[in-house]
């Protein structure tokens, strides 16, 4: 009955891409609507089999969460109205948000409590009271408890997900998990079940040691970088990625509180920089930055569900080296549409570390006459090789590369110019020779 299926095609579209991965200031955090509950609560729980396929409600495979034992909560509080609304719930609809709270409770633990059984019918049905043609009752499994993890969400249109604030939704394996005087209890599942009452409350990571998992989702690039973010003290309320010298607030991936969109240490650079924010919007180990690349394993774009990023920490973000190569030629032959147009070429080393760079060129049209289908050659010295390239089709021959303008912006005008960027292995010093325009 949880709503795991996740929107996963729809964050993927391209159009998407360079919303999600704008700059946005430090203030714009995710809507946040939904305060704790004042201590521990009680309502009805219901159970779900396991978290969607690839990821839940939170951002993770099922195989990355930090426990084995989760729970989903409520993604609406509107009772006696059963309609959808669209996640992440902003503006008016706020005030239907449950304890889901837009994803910022995910990655957070919970203390549950098994509670009374109910001895009529407790179906969850619409409009209908829970635990009808019956009563709450006390039994032997009264007061088992199991710490479990927020990973998923109950959006779905019953009277559990809507009329009861304080519902829980908890994975089927963990039913017979909850432990009573010193041992599981066994059997709770199914013949002592019915939905009964359980209380809960948050409660710190339980013996919690080490630090965050880093991964990047599906689909994941320079352009995309889409990561999730595990193995919490106290959850997560939001991540700040630095570029460009300054910090900035990462959007949430829709409503996935443990997945964030980032951004490079430069544009279309992949390497980044992120420090995390947790439940109390503090900066978690006083600041930590967290630094790593898109891992080799990705090649351009990331295939698993999740790949795990390996990272180095530091207290203060780290400067990207750059190289700088502004060479202006003439070009060698008559464009297309023109006579002898010339430009200028800016490279740029956006990024480099070990075995690898990352590079932004900006090539201008200096003429007086629309450069059509531009092209560029160079040479590149001798081990670098190509591994992916944005805004721009690369063909290599040897250490001669060839630079044809993409489909979508095949012309230049006269002061006008282009920018693209590749990736490669090997060296980014010294920079590419005899830089010709065609």
């Amino acid at each position: 009955m949880s709503d795991a299926r996740r929107r996963l095609l729809a964050v993927l579209l391209p159009a998407l891409l360079l919303v999600l991965c704008a700059v946005v200031p430090l203030t714009q955090r995710a809507a946040r609507a939904a305060a704790d509950p004042p201590g521990p609560v009680t309502g009805n729980a219901t159970y779900f089999d396991a978290l969607g396929s690839p990821y839940g409600g939170c951002g993770l495979p099922q195989a990355n969460l930090d426990a084995p034992d989760f729970v989903a909560l409520n993604v609406y509080a509107t009772p006696g109205d059963y309609a959808f609304y669209p996640r992440p719930l902003t503006g008016a609809d706020l005030s239907k948000a449950g304890l889901w709270n837009n994803g910022l409770n995910c990655g957070r633990y919970v203390q549950v409590e098994i509670g009374d059984y109910c001895t009529g019918t407790n179906d969850g049905a619409q409009n209908q009271a829970f635990c009808r043609g019956g009563s709450w009752v006390a039994d032997a499994y009264d007061g088992a408890r199991l710490t479990m993890i927020v990973a998923d969400s109950c959006g779905d249109s019953n009277a559990w997900c809507r009329d009861d604030p304080y519902h829980l939704d908890l994975s089927k394996d963990s039913l017979n998990r909850f432990v009573k005087n010193g041992a599981p209890v066994g059997d709770l599942y199914p013949g002592h079940w019915n939905n009964r009452h359980v209380t809960w409350s948050f409660v710190p990571a339980p013996d919690y040691r080490g630090d965050i998992a880093i991964g990047f989702l599906q689909g994941a690039q320079v352009w995309w970088p889409a990561i999730a973010v595990s193995h919490l003290a106290n959850g997560i309320h939001g991540v700040e990625y630095f570029a460009d010298g300054a910090w900035h607030a990462a959007r949430m991936n829709g409503d996935m509180g443990q997945s964030y969109v980032i951004g490079g240490i430069t544009q279309g650079s992949d390497r980044f920089q992120i420090r995390v924010r947790d439940a109390s919007d503090a900066l978690i180990n006083d600041g930590r930055v967290y630094s790593f690349g898109l891992p080799a394993g990705c090649g351009t774009r990331c295939g698993a569900a999740y790949t795990k990023a390996d990272y180095t920490t530091s207290t203060t973000p780290t400067a990207t080296p750059t190289v700088d190569v502004t060479p202006t030629v003439t070009p060698t032959g008559t464009p297309t549409g023109g006579t002898g147009v010339p430009c200028g070429v800016d490279y740029r080393v956006a990024n480099a570390w070990q075995g690898g760079f990352t590079s932004n060129v900006t090539v201008r049209n200096t003429g007086a006459a629309t450069w059509n289908n531009w092209t560029l050659t160079w040479r590149m010295p001798s081990g670098v090789t190509l591994t992916g390239a944005w805004s721009s089709t690369i063909t290599t021959s040897g250490d001669t590369w060839t630079v044809r303008a993409p489909s979508w912006a095949t012309s230049i005008p006269p002061g006008g110019s282009a920018t693209f960027g590749f990736q490669a292995n090997g060296s980014s010093t010294p920079g590419p020779t005899g830089i010709a325009c065609s």
